[in-house]
């Protein structure tokens, strides 16, 4: 495969991910509330515990020259604030923006610790609130950003699973960002129509932008292809790995585009395609 400089882009800078990541046991009392995981000098990957919630979501923590952006704060009693401003001080106490991939509580229930911090500007998960901080004058067509200093993220509206809900795209790292849009387990669609809308956009985004890795909020499947974690699994042994590529994404929006005229649940091998009403 040609590397990105052979496409006419800037090499994308390189990370690791942990061959396993913590859930929520089998013994909670030796579990930590947070997993921290550096993926390089300048992005952290933090995984709060099944132990502490079920949902077992994931948080981004990106650096620039300038400012840091950490996106989603957790669920239930979260305390991703306490986490993030001790690894901003290790940085320098840059101001921090605090984002989210939409406004489901197990993305934004940690709002409330960073709220009066000083330095921190928090950007709420709501439509008006995301134009108005990524430059997005058009929704969802148009793709914003925002620079942390010498370091652009693409902010890309992706409606469908929430009405606001937006993929981030770290030129980078060519990490994209997918929320709930895309993760190894249930995609739940409560707007069909947007949903496919919103996955054309992102299929369209990356045919001119690298892609090293596609990685979600949540891990549901389970490492035997067509199989996840029932809801509510606090500890996942045999989960799939976090990452995805770019031909999951071609290969939900075949899936998408041949059942528009009538959408069903359908699981796929490292995903389930869940359409479901509006909660």
């Amino acid at each position: 495969m040609a590397s990105p400089a052979a496409w006419g882009q800037a090499p994308v800078e390189p990370g690791t991910l942990p061959a396993a990541w913590i859930t929520g046991g089998p013994n909670c009392l030796e579990v930590p509330d947070w997993q921290i995981h550096e993926y390089n000098p300048t992005f952290y990957i933090l995984r709060q515990s099944g132990c502490t919630n079920y949902e077992k979501p994931f948080l981004y923590l990106i650096f620039g020259r300038e400012r840091a952006l950490v996106v989603d704060t957790g669920a239930g009693a979260s305390d991703a604030a306490k986490i993030v401003q001790r690894l901003v001080a290790k940085k320098g106490n840059v101001p921090l923006v605090v984002a989210h991939s939409h406004g489901h509580g197990d993305h934004v229930a940690g709002d409330k610790g960073f709220a009066g911090m000083p330095g921190v500007t928090i950007v709420a998960a709501a439509v008006p609130a995301l134009q108005k901080a990524f430059a997005i004058e058009t929704w969802p067509e148009q793709v914003g950003s925002i620079d942390l200093g010498e370091r652009v993220v693409d902010v890309i509206p992706i409606p469908g699973h929430q009405p606001a809900h937006v993929a981030y795209y770290d030129r980078q790292t060519g990490i994209l960002l997918t929320g709930d849009h895309l993760y190894p387990g249930r995609l739940y669609i409560t707007d069909f129509p947007l949903y496919l809308a919103s996955t054309r956009r992102l299929v369209q985004f990356t045919e001119g932008n690298a892609v090293a890795q596609v990685l979600g909020c949540h891990i549901e499947q389970s490492t035997t292809p067509f199989v996840d974690y029932p809801v509510g699994t606090t500890y996942q042994p045999r989960e799939h790995s976090l990452e995805l590529g770019r031909a999951h994404l071609l290969e939900l929006l075949a899936a998408l585009e041949q059942m528009q005229a009538r959408p069903v649940k359908l699981a796929l091998r490292d995903f389930t395609i869940f359409p479901r009403t509006p909660r």
